[in-house]
């Protein structure tokens, strides 16, 4: 790939991925954003008229991008556009096509680095650096989060009260630029390394 990837997985929903996500294009103005959606066929135990992508499932994955078909402003990916995403990619996928929808995905990535939201993608590709949010104990901790745990380089909590244990390095939002420093850093070796091949 020509370009960094930086996954923003999280420890269970509500967390603050799309915030941090946000925060972080605002920091690195032209690059673009990837929400990965995982629905089912309306066996998510919601009722079927209120499950938002049910309908929108098919045999192959579905990538929505560009602004007027990302664009909602109560949605994650309306959030990323107001940030400053240089552009937004939507990706709608079952449990089995998690893999074919990611690299779809990545294969319209135009600007020099990509944010992507979620966790199930990391069991299929590897990124340049990946954050997972964590907070006290969830509610109920995804079942994906064992594939962002295995490839997180770091954790941020927004939550500083939080005692998070960890082997890998902690942000919190006093943090935040030395998180932003990180990322400016992989995403300068990277270009250091593309330059060489």
């Amino acid at each position: 790939m020509d370009y960094t990837t930086v996954a923003i997985a999280g420890i269970s929903s509500e967390i603050g991925k799309t915030t941090l996500l946000c925060n972080l294009l605002r920091e690195f103005q032209g690059w673009e954003a990837i929400k990965m959606t995982r629905g089912h066929y309306r066996s998510c135990g919601k009722d079927p008229h209120a499950c938002c992508v049910s309908h929108l499932l098919g045999d192959e994955p579905l990538i929505r991008s560009g602004f007027q078909q990302t664009y909602a402003s109560d949605k994650d990916t309306g959030r990323y556009w107001d940030a400053g995403a240089a552009n937004v990619h939507w990706v709608i996928v079952t449990d089995d096509q998690v893999e074919r929808g990611i690299k779809l995905a990545l294969d319209r990535v135009k600007a020099p680095g990509v944010f992507i939201e979620g966790n199930s993608f990391l069991r299929y590709i590897d990124v340049d650096f990946a954050v997972v949010v964590s907070g006290k104990a969830p509610k109920k901790t995804k079942a994906s989060t064992r594939w962002a745990l295995k490839k997180a380089a770091a954790l941020y909590v927004f939550d500083q009260s939080d005692s998070t244990s960890s082997l890998l390095p902690v942000y919190a939002p006093q943090d935040f630029a030395k998180l932003v420093a990180r990322v400016s850093s992989i995403h300068a070796d990277h270009g250091i390394q593309k330059e060489l091949s």
